[in-house]
């Protein structure tokens, strides 16, 4: 049961409404996390103005999918694993090995696997990577633009990591747990 209170679509205070409706009209559906945020409209609009600036950058959807998937799994988020496989799955069209694979901070490419665990550092160390991080990185072809996209989806999946755990939003996907700490 979530510990925030999930508001319907109606109601949401006016200014999220028509946020919802493009959520809607995207989707097809309104996730619980969505009307979450909805309760607060700078909140729903913040998320998604990133959200949407960052899907006209120049990682690809599966890329920025996987990068969802290694963080989520990362911030043990349930919720995020969930919503994540589902569209991951759906919508960008990861197979379930791709999708095993990026949870585990892998991936089929070696230049997508070098994003996958630049972003675990950035994660695992606040930020605070290494010359030596970075290096990596750029090895396999990444320039800076690439480079703080990467951060910024980090950061973004972090943000609704953070909102899905405090809340323990009601899933409204297929669960996904997190693996078992080793």
């Amino acid at each position: 049961m979530s510990r925030l209170a999930i508001p319907s679509v109606d109601d949401v205070p006016s200014a999220s409404k028509p946020l919802l409706e493009a959520v809607h009209k995207q989707l097809g559906v309104v996730p619980n996390m969505m009307k979450l945020l909805g309760s607060s409209a700078p909140a729903l609009e913040g998320y998604l103005a990133l959200s949407s600036a960052l899907a006209k950058g120049r990682l690809d959807a599966k890329l920025r999918e996987s990068l969802a998937l290694a963080v989520a799994e990362f911030n043990g988020c349930d919720y995020c694993l969930a919503a994540h496989s589902y569209i991951g799955k759906n919508l960008v069209k990861l197979s379930d090995d791709e999708i095993g694979q990026a949870r585990d901070g892998q991936a089929t490419t070696a230049r997508n696997a070098a994003a996958l665990r630049f972003a675990l550092r950035v994660a695992t160390a606040h930020g605070r990577v290494t010359d030596s991080d970075l290096g990596s990185l750029r090895s396999a072809g990444f320039d800076d633009a690439e480079t703080l996209e990467i951060v910024l989806n980090v950061a973004l999946n972090v943000l609704t990591n953070y909102v899905n755990n405090v809340a323990h939003t009601d899933l409204d996907f297929t669960r996904v747990s997190t693996h078992a700490p080793a």
